[in-house]
């Protein structure tokens, strides 16, 4: 007896009936004795969260399988279905990649952090002149990307443009991609000048920059989830100029993120928080920010996985399938209530 799906498909806003062939969909129709596993509702090729780390609670701790694993199931019981992991303080890829229970994983490496930036052993630290090899590296030991730091606090200087557009083209050589952390003026600015394939963060970036953005695809990654946390937990031991440079970095956030959907550059939601599983809350900040609903819900849905290069609801995609009671587009809370996850093919919830 054939399993299969029926329901609203998302974006496209219409009704469709998918057959689950092991882990794939095949498009199908409905009649004879089939089993619905699915029969009605909205459906959507599952939730992304494009930044989060999963494995590690907290700055400099240790790389964590169990703890791994945990995060994991939480984003998949959230209905979050992929995710990219933007560096680690571990090459995680090769040992989960392929777990049946967990979402599909997209991995960067560990983090390339060059002398005075970052959190001191966390990742994998180089110098300027190692870090075209180190990045080429971790591309070819990940999912095929891998995550600069290319900046840190004001006051120290950035990843020289040169040393970052060198790393970059070598990596996109070998048919990678590269992700930059960036934060300051001049970080987000080598980012975009260096052709990076996003920017994670984005705080206090140039909005000249954003056509060159739309038009090189550089995506953006504001992350409002961690940053909403950084700075209402600002205490008077960070030092007053950083305090001033959050803070306003973090008003700016919501405009330019704005601007940067405006502009025709691809806005992407993901969290880089715990709890794990929230995206929501992040396609929410999205919408706060100005983004229409339906592409605050594609930047953690359907977007993003175009983005990543993962499949939707077609014949041959995924057999990866979140349900909703109501349009998300049109009610951003029903995505905290899923009626339906199927992953790989298999009936989560």
């Amino acid at each position: 007896m054939a399993l299969k799906v029926r329901g609203i498909r998302l974006p496209e806003h219409e009704e469709v009936v998918l057959q689950i062939d092991g882990e794939q969909l095949r498009t199908a129709s409905a009649g004879g004795h089939d089993d619905f596993v699915v029969d009605g509702g909205w459906l959507l090729p599952g939730l992304v969260d494009v930044h989060t780390h999963p494995g590690t609670d907290k700055p400099g701790d240790e790389f964590d399988l169990t703890l791994f694993r945990q995060h994991m199931v939480e984003h998949r019981n959230a209905g979050v279905l992929a995710v990219r992991s933007p560096g680690s303080a571990d090459r995680v890829s090769g040992r989960v990649h392929d777990d049946i229970d967990l979402p599909r994983l997209r991995t960067g490496g560990q983090w390339l952090a060059t002398p005075g930036k970052f959190f001191a052993g966390f990742g994998r630290d180089v110098t300027e002149a190692d870090l075209v090899d180190a990045a080429v590296e971790e591309a070819k030991a990940s999912s095929g990307w891998c995550k600069i730091i290319g900046d840190w606090l004001p006051g120290t200087p950035p990843v020289p443009l040169q040393v970052l557009t060198a790393a970059v083209d070598a990596v996109h050589s070998i048919g990678g991609r590269v992700a930059v952390h960036c934060q300051t003026a001049e970080g987000c600015t080598n980012a975009v000048l260096a052709g990076a394939d996003s920017l994670e963060h984005g705080l206090h970036l140039d909005h000249t920059l954003l056509p060159r953005m739309a038009e090189q695809g550089t995506a953006l990654v504001p992350t409002f989830t961690a940053f909403a946390k950084t700075v209402e937990q600002l205490g008077q031991d960070v030092p007053e100029n950083i305090r001033e440079w959050l803070r306003s970095g973090w008003d700016g956030l919501a405009g330019t993120a704005l601007a940067a959907h405006e502009a025709g550059v691809t806005v992407l939601a993901g969290t880089d928080s715990k709890p794990c599983g929230d995206i929501v809350g992040e396609i929410d900040w999205l919408v706060r920010a100005g983004l229409p609903p339906e592409v605050a819900v594609g930047a953690g849905s359907w977007t993003a996985r175009s983005w990543l290069g993962l499949p939707g609801l077609t014949d041959g995609g995924w057999a990866d399938i979140v349900v909703y009671d109501a349009d998300p587009t049109v009610d951003l809370g029903v995505l905290r209530r899923p009626s339906r996850i199927v992953l790989r093919g298999r009936v989560i919830l």
